[in-house]
C-alpha cells in the first residue's frame, strides 16, 4: 500500500459521507416508485447504486479526471464504509419503526 494515502485522511471521511448520503437518498427515491419490487429491495437498491457511484469515482480518479493520485484501494474500503452505515440506519429505521407483526397485522395491545 502507499504511504501516502493514510487511512484517517479526510479525503476517506469524505468517500464514507458520500456513499452514506447516496445510500439514503437512493434508497428512498426507489422506495418511493411505483414498482413494488424496488419498493421491496430499496435497501439493496440504493446501497448497489451508492457502491456504482463510489466505483464509478474511483475509475474516474484512475483516469485522471480529478485531481488526485488515482484509484484507491482505501477509497474503496471507505465507500463499502459508508454503504454499510447507511445501510444499517436505514433497516434500523425500518424494523423498529415497524407497526406490524409477522403476519402483516397492526399490533392491538391488549390490556389483561
Amino acid at each position: 500500500m502507499d504511504d501516502n494515502d493514510p487511512w484517517l485522511a479526510p479525503d476517506k471521511l469524505h468517500h464514507v459521507l458520500f456513499c452514506f448520503s447516496f445510500t439514503l437518498v437512493f434508497s428512498t427515491l426507489a422506495a418511493r416508485t411505483r414498482y413494488p419490487f424496488l419498493r421491496r429491495h430499496s435497501i439493496r437498491v440504493g446501497s448497489i447504486l451508492s457502491l456504482l457511484a463510489g466505483a464509478a469515482k474511483e475509475f474516474a480518479d484512475e483516469l485522471g479526471f480529478f485531481r488526485s493520485a488515482g484509484a484507491s484501494a482505501k477509497d474503496a474500503a471507505a465507500d463499502i464504509l459508508g454503504v454499510l452505515i447507511g445501510s444499517l440506519v436505514l433497516y434500523l429505521i425500518k424494523y423498529t419503526t415497524r407497526p406490524e407483526n409477522e403476519t402483516g397485522r397492526i399490533k392491538e395491545d391488549s390490556m389483561v
